[in-house]
């Protein structure tokens, strides 16, 4: 035997030796690599931990409500502020000169009736005023009387020419002077009662003493104000109004005017300015308000113009959120993520509000936008719809977890934790070592309970 051949037969010997030895220390080895069905568990083995690297990557689903738009009736409405102040307030002045003022019947507050005494002046030296104009008039009339008989007697002599005509003009002369004293005596006399009648101050008409400044025993000069009277106490509210409000108002329309005692009180539109201010660029708005308790002139007042309904698109007010500045409502889109639409809201009803999408946006009653949940989304976030409030629904363990969740619940690169529950169960328990592809098949399902219990967990916290 040639030493090439030896060599060739040692080294196979060798090989032999080499393989029995692993064939003695891991028969699975062989089983593995041997056998048809070796390769199908192999790739078994492998296949479960394909999503382990993606589950690091999946996002919890956030478990929301959603709710259409509605289009409704809603009521159109302008908000203003304005002063309360008296409709006619009129000033109450003395008449009289150099008269003490004796008694004040009055003060502020108090109603009014046309006519009624507010206050009395001393009226002694009016009176001595009166006599005496009423005696200059008796002598005044004598006197004519005389001055008239004498005319009579001159004119009969002077057509028997029995006078000169000169002196009968004399007695033509002095009987028109004497008519004229009494003319005279009498306008003194209307004078002097006329004072009289001042020495009352009395109301010129229906309506509350707002101002009060007369006090007794002062002598006030004539055309001192002594008294203020908001008539038939009626007030208005000056309400100020921008232009764009300014258009939707007129003449008649219903005021509701909000009394300082909570109360609220119905008014109407009496007229409107017809020039603005200048500095403030706001109109005047005159609202005819009732006299009452809760409202007085000077106050300050907030109001609302109330002028028809009108229709609009509203949505409950959880489902308005604010960010970066700006109000925003999240759409829901088929792939169960969401979308955020710019809004800016309007008026309110109850648990709603009108909403009229930004510039370049669009909302319908078609769209399905998220009410529970909206104040914690971002724009593109995935979500879970319940279709109420999903209270204590976070899972004990890892089988109710995945019993509740379904395929929305992550992202679509998740596979279905029943079925790896399944491959886990089937796994046989031995005190040895277990097969390849059944610890892969175990360890694939422990990460995804765990990482479902992560995702529940943190649900049931937010």
């Amino acid at each position: 035997m040639s030493t090439s051949v030896r060599i060739f037969l040692g080294g196979c010997l060798l090989v032999l030796l080499v393989v029995g030895g692993l064939m003695l220390m891991r028969p699975d080895l062989l089983m593995s690599s041997g056998s048809p069905s070796g390769g199908k568990s192999a790739s078994s083995s492998q296949q479960p931990s394909a999503p382990e690297g993606d589950a690091s990557q999946v996002r919890p689903a956030m478990v929301v409500t959603v709710a259409p738009p509605k289009r409704e009736l809603l009521p159109v409405q302008v908000v203003a502020d304005g002063d309360v102040v008296a409709w006619q307030e009129a000033s109450i002045a003395s008449e009289s000169n150099s008269l003490t003022l004796a008694e004040v019947l009055v003060d502020v507050g108090d109603t009014v009736k046309r006519g009624q005494v507010l206050a009395r002046f001393n009226g002694r030296t009016v009176a001595e005023d009166v006599a005496q104009a009423k005696a200059s008039l008796v002598e005044a009339q004598a006197n004519a009387v005389e001055a008239r008989a004498n005319a009579e007697r001159a004119r009969r002599l002077l057509r028997t020419d029995s006078m000169s005509k000169q002196q009968a003009d004399q007695y033509f002369a002095a009987d028109r002077s004497a008519q004229a004293r009494v003319r005279s005596a009498q306008a003194a006399l209307a004078s002097r009662r006329q004072n009289w009648q001042n020495v009352e101050l009395r109301a010129p008409d229906d309506g509350v003493i707002s101002s009060r400044t007369a006090t007794e025993g002062s002598v006030p000069a004539a055309g001192t104000e002594l008294f203020k009277l908001i008539r038939q106490g009626r007030l208005e509210w000056q309400a100020e109004l921008g232009d764009a409000d300014l258009m939707k108002v007129k003449a008649g329309d219903a005021v509701v005017v909000n009394a300082a005692d909570g109360r609220k009180v119905a008014a109407r539109v009496r007229a409107v300015a017809p020039s603005a201010n200048t500095k403030t660029r706001t109109t005047l708005v005159y609202v005819d308000v009732p006299a009452g308790p809760g409202l007085w002139a000077g106050m300050f007042a907030h109001g609302t113009f109330e002028l028809g309904q009108s229709p609009g698109l509203t949505v409950p007010l959880d489902a308005v959120v604010s960010s970066d500045g700006f109000l925003y409502v999240y759409r829901l889109k088929p792939d169960n993520h969401v979308e955020r639409v710019r809004v800016t809201t309007g008026r309110q009803a109850a648990d709603r509000i009108e909403v009229m999408p930004a510039r370049g946006e669009q909302l319908s009653e078609s769209d399905r936008l998220v009410v529970e949940g909206a104040a914690f989304l971002s724009d593109a976030d995935l979500v879970r719809v319940v279709s109420k409030p999903a209270v204590g629904e976070g899972a004990s363990d890892g089988s109710s977890a995945n019993s509740q969740s379904t395929g929305n619940d992550v992202g679509s690169g998740s596979t279905d934790v029943k079925a790896d529950d399944a491959a886990g169960r089937a796994a046989p328990e031995t005190t040895g070592r277990a097969p390849a592809d059944k610890v892969s098949g175990s360890a694939a399902f422990g990460v995804r309970v765990s990482m479902r219990n992560t995702v529940w967990s943190a649900r049931e916290a937010a």
